[in-house]
C-alpha cells in the first residue's frame, strides 16, 4: 500500500473563515486534547530511547536533534534550554536545522530537500558511536532528516525519529521510531499545530528525563540552573534556605560565591 500522510489529510473542520473567534478557539483546543493521548502511546519507545541515551551520555555521548522548518526549530529550542535549566555545557545537546541558523526565523528554500546535507552538518561535530541523533519530521518524509539518520546509524550512532505518521519513511531508517499519530491538523497540513505541540512534549520528556538521570536535578529542583537574572538568584537562595536552614542573606552569599545551588550546598555540607 502507498504511504499515506495522516498529518496532511483534510481537516475535520471546514468553513473556518465563517466561524466566530470563540468557535475557532474551542475547536483548536478540542484538537489539542488529542495530542497528550497520542504522546502517551509512544512512551515505551521514548523510554527505550532515553535509556539508550543515558548509557551513551555517561560515556561522553551527546544528543543531536535534526529537523527542518517547525520541527527543526523545536529541536533547536529544546537544546537551547538545557544549559540555563540544568547547567550543562551547550555541547551536550545540540539542535541542527536544515538551512542553518537563518532558518530559525526565515524559510530557506529547498533546504530540507537535500538528502546528503544532514550528514554533512553532523560531521562538523565529529559525531561518533557514543552520540544519539534524533530526527524530527512531522511528515516523516523530510530528505534532510532521513539522510542524516541513515548515515548516522551506519556510523554506529543511536538513532530515533519523531513523526506524526505511522510507518513513515523516516521510521524505517531510525533504530527507534516514535510515531505520535495526532490525526489531521485543524488547518489542513499545518504541522506547526498538533504535530508541533506533540514534538515539543516529546522533546521535553526526552531531555528532562535524561538530565534527571544524569544527576542534574535534586529532589524536584533545578540545582544546577544558571543564575542569569535576579529571579533565578532569588529562587536559588530560597532553595538553599530550605535545604540548609540558613538565613536568606547567608544563603544568597553562598549561592553567589559558588555559582549554583548544588555547588553551594556541597561546599556548605563539607565545610559548614
Amino acid at each position: 500500500m502507498p504511504f499515506v500522510k495522516i498529518s496532511e489529510q483534510p481537516s475535520l473542520y471546514d468553513d473556518l473563515e465563517k466561524k466566530t473567534v470563540h468557535e475557532l478557539l474551542v475547536d483548536i483546543n478540542q484538537e489539542d486534547h488529542r495530542v497528550a493521548d497520542a504522546v502517551e502511546k509512544t512512551i515505551p519507545q521514548i523510554e527505550k530511547l532515553v535509556e539508550g541515551i543515558v548509557v551513551r551520555m555517561k560515556r561522553g555521548g551527546r544528543i543531536f536533534y535534526m529537523g527542518a522548518g517547525t520541527s527543526g526549530r523545536l529541536g533547536v529550542l529544546d537544546a537551547s534550554e538545557i544549559p540555563p535549566t540544568f547547567g550543562m555545557d551547550p555541547g551536550w545537546i545540540i539542535g541542527i536545522i536544515a538551512g542553518g541558523d537563518t532558518a530559525l526565523r526565515n524559510a530557506v528554500e529547498n533546504a530540507e530537500d537535500d538528502t546528503e546535507q544532514g550528514w554533512k552538518d553532523l560531521q562538523q561535530y565529529h559525531v561518533n558511536e557514543k552520540d544519539t541523533v534524533i530526527g524530527i519530521a512531522a511528515s516523516g518524509t523530510t530528505p534532510y532528516v532521513i539522510g542524516a539518520l541513515r548515515d548516522a546509524r551506519a556510523h554506529g550512532c543511536l538513532t530515533a525519529a519523531i513523526t506524526s505518521n505511522p510507518d513513515a519513511p523516516v521510521s524505517h531508517v531510525a533504530e527507534i521510531p516514535i510515531e505520535m499519530v495526532v490525526g489531521p491538523e485543524f488547518v489542513t497540513g499545518s504541522s506547526r499545530m498538533k504535530s508541533g505541540t506533540g514534538q515539543k512534549l516529546i522533546c521535553n520528556m526526552i531531555s528532562t528525563t535524561v538530565m534527571i538521570k544524569m544527576g542534574r536535578v535534586k529532589g524536584n529542583k533545578m540545582v544546577n540552573m544558571q543564575l542569569t537574572n535576579q529571579k533565578l538568584v532569588d529562587r536559588g537562595t530560597r532553595w538553599l534556605v530550605e535545604m540548609l536552614g540558613v538565613p536568606y542573606d547567608e544563603a544568597k552569599r553562598l549561592l553567589l560565591l559558588h555559582g549554583s545551588v548544588k555547588k553551594a550546598e556541597d561546599a556548605y555540607r563539607r565545610h559548614g
